[in-house]
Formats: structure tokens, sequence, C-alpha cells
């Protein structure tokens, strides 16, 4: 946890801590919407893959703003 924290520390002293959560909360966009896709449009029924998808795109929903309040405090 602790270089997940230096990481967000470095990104925030650069300035880019605006872009870099965009980024993740798109890619978290699009993983819960692959994983959604996967689960209504195909006959997999709720299978790994798309639960997985869903679970890691609602993470990284969240994990940025999580993280950029933590290191706030940290």
């Amino acid at each position: 946890m602790d270089e997940a924290l230096d990481v967000v520390d470095v990104v925030a002293d650069s300035g880019l801590e605006g872009v870099v959560t965009w980024l993740l909360r798109l890619l978290g966009l699009v993983a819960l919407v692959a994983g959604v896709g996967l689960w209504l449009l195909t006959e997999m029924g709720l299978l790994w893959l798309p639960a997985l998808l869903i679970l890691f795109g609602l993470v990284l929903l969240v994990a940025p703003s999580v993280l950029l309040v933590v290191a706030e405090f940290a």
C-alpha cells in the first residue's frame, strides 16, 4: 500500500492528478461496460470473466478518488 501512496504522491506533486484520475475512471467505465455487455448480450450467464470485469470497473471508478484523499491525509 505504501508504494501505491508513493506513486499517488508523485502524481499529485507533478500536477497530473486530474489527468490520471480521469484516465483511470475511463478505463473503469470501459471495463464495466464490457463486463455488463458480456453478461447481458452473450449466453455466458454470470461467469467469472464478466463478474471480474464488472468488479474491476467499479474499483477503478472509485479507487482514484479514494487514493487521492488518502494521499492528502498521509
